[in-house]
């Protein structure tokens, strides 16, 4: 079926992309690489695009794969898999933070001396 494809696929694209990606983002985090933020900006969006099809195809599916069962649905479904979009999505800001303050300090005027 076409859900079950795309479940393939996208764990595909997980485990070789996102998971090597991940650990060479906490190698370069461990040596305090230049690119380290740009890595986790990358990871984080890769993530949070992952969660945002899963959380959609899930309802275009009509939640047909959960629990309708409220503490099930809230607590298990959204609670759990929320943190999936939590972490990531913090992280995003962090990125962008750390970058556009690294930017703001290349893009400062040099002086000088005489």
């Amino acid at each position: 079926s076409r859900s079950d494809d795309f479940t393939v696929v996208m764990e595909t694209v997980t485990a070789w992309a996102w998971g090597p990606l991940s650990f060479l983002t906490f190698l370069a985090f461990l040596r305090h690489h230049p690119a380290r933020y740009v890595l986790q900006l990358i990871v984080s969006l890769g993530q949070l695009y992952g969660d945002i099809l899963y959380f959609a195809t899930e309802a275009r599916a009509g939640w047909s794969h959960s629990d309708p069962r409220p503490l099930y649905f809230w607590g298990y479904f959204v609670g759990l898999n929320g943190v999936w979009v939590l972490v990531p999505g913090l992280l995003l800001l962090d990125s962008c933070h750390q970058l556009a303050t690294a930017q703001r300090g290349h893009d400062r005027p040099r002086h000088k001396a005489h």
